[in-house]
């Protein structure tokens, strides 16, 4: 008997059935067909756990962010023999704006030439009129109603180094990361961006803690974190520091600025990497 049989069956029977009305009431019908239409699609997910993916469709349904892997906003990844719950970046866009406080969030790509300033109070600058082939990061940013703004930029190999720290798929070169390299790029620096600048609704908590997990109890929000486990305080410090001198090598017009600022500074094999190549620019 195949697992999707078996997936089937899970959502047919009475407790389950019973447990859809009680949450959905009449769209438990719809929300069963479309869960199944989503496993029957995907091989991998055919071999998951059926709870797993119960609970992760039960939390987009709580979100209402659609699954709908053409939409972007939220997906059903298969991870081993479990499914995991990921938002994609239209997914947080969506919580923002529902928020009320936005008026204006997104991400974009970056191409060479079209940074051209980086402000440490007010952050980066881009000139979206200077066109390029050569893409180096990605950016995201937002107004809020009250005035206030924040932007956060990435490099492309920032966006990598993430990527493999945070998702073991991606370090076997496979999932989201993988397929979809852009659609993640463009995720992280909108959720760190949040994550930073951006006051927090409930739903977007909710999100954040249920974002790339196993949902154990979607009610509850008991989750497992699959890939690697958030930072630590100190980690995130430490990296924000990172993000700091690597963000200043780059921006930096001259030498006697970067000697002046770096004067004394530990620099990691990367961020002295980056610094020589600056240097030689700036002959």
């Amino acid at each position: 008997m195949s697992t999707q049989i078996t997936t089937r069956q899970f959502f047919e029977s009475e407790t389950i059935q019973n447990h859809m009305k009680k949450i959905l009431g009449e769209k438990s019908k719809s929300f069963a067909t479309s869960v199944l239409s989503i496993v029957n699609s995907n091989d991998q997910l055919q071999k998951c756990d059926p709870a797993s993916i119960y609970q992760c469709a039960l939390v987009a349904t709580t979100l209402d962010l659609p699954l709908n892997q053409n939409l972007g906003f939220a997906y059903i990844i298969p991870y081993k023999d479990k499914a995991q719950f990921q938002i994609g970046y239209k997914g947080f866009i969506q919580l923002a704006q529902r928020s009320g406080q936005f008026l204006r969030i997104n991400s974009a790509p970056i191409y060479e030439g079209q940074i051209i300033g980086n402000n440490p109070l007010t952050g980066y600058e881009f000139d979206f009129s200077v066109k390029s082939d050569k893409l180096v990061g990605y950016a995201s940013y937002f107004k809020l109603l009250n005035g206030y703004e924040a932007t956060l930029y990435m490099s492309v190999a920032e966006l990598e180094k993430h990527g493999k720290k945070f998702s073991q798929t991606y370090k076997k070169g496979f999932g989201l990361w993988a397929t979809d390299f852009e659609g993640m790029a463009r995720k992280t620096v909108i959720k760190l961006l949040l994550q930073r600048f951006a006051p927090m609704s409930i739903e977007m908590q909710r999100a954040e803690i249920v974002d790339q997990t196993i949902i154990n109890d979607a009610d509850t929000l008991d989750v497992s974190y699959v890939d690697n486990t958030p930072p630590t305080h100190e980690e995130e410090s430490a990296r924000k520091e990172s993000d700091r001198i690597i963000e200043f090598i780059e921006s930096a017009t001259s030498k006697k600025q970067l000697e002046t600022e770096l004067q004394g500074l530990p620099l990691t094999e990367e961020q002295q990497e980056l610094l020589n190549a600056k240097l030689e620019t700036l002959k």
